[in-house]
């Protein structure tokens, strides 16, 4: 069975409940890892200036802490393996769908990969 690693753990421990029991539960289906949770200004200021966030510090949901997303990926991790990240997108978004309203505590989940414009397939992240 997959499970995380202490790095992947580490960067979960940095968002919100609902992303973590979700994650949590996720990966008793499939292998991923946490690529980030929390960003502060150095690191929202990189994401920027590479092109990988569309926002600047503090717009960010990475910059809420707890952090109101996460970034993912499958296991092994393969940048132009677009299907792994929506097959990835499928398990996540049912997982979602099996928690508790409890768990969710009044969030909606959104994933990068629907958005019309700027895709972002490894990140997820919950509303009010």
């Amino acid at each position: 069975m997959p499970r995380f690693s202490t790095k992947s753990l580490d960067r979960l421990a940095e968002c919100e409940l609902p992303l973590q029991i979700l994650m949590s539960k996720a990966i008793n289906k499939i292998d991923f890892s946490i690529l980030c949770g929390y960003r502060g200004k150095a690191e929202q200021d990189i994401a920027f200036k590479k092109g990988t966030s569309k926002v600047k510090f503090p717009n960010s949901k990475h910059n809420k802490n707890p952090s109101h997303a996460v970034d993912i990926a499958p296991y092994p991790l393969d940048w132009k393996d677009i299907k792994s990240f929506v097959s990835l997108s499928v398990i996540i978004k049912e997982t979602w769908d099996e928690l508790t309203e409890q768990e969710k505590a009044g969030w909606k989940l959104e994933w990068g990969g629907d958005w019309p414009s700027f895709k972002d397939y490894p990140h997820y992240q919950i509303t009010k």
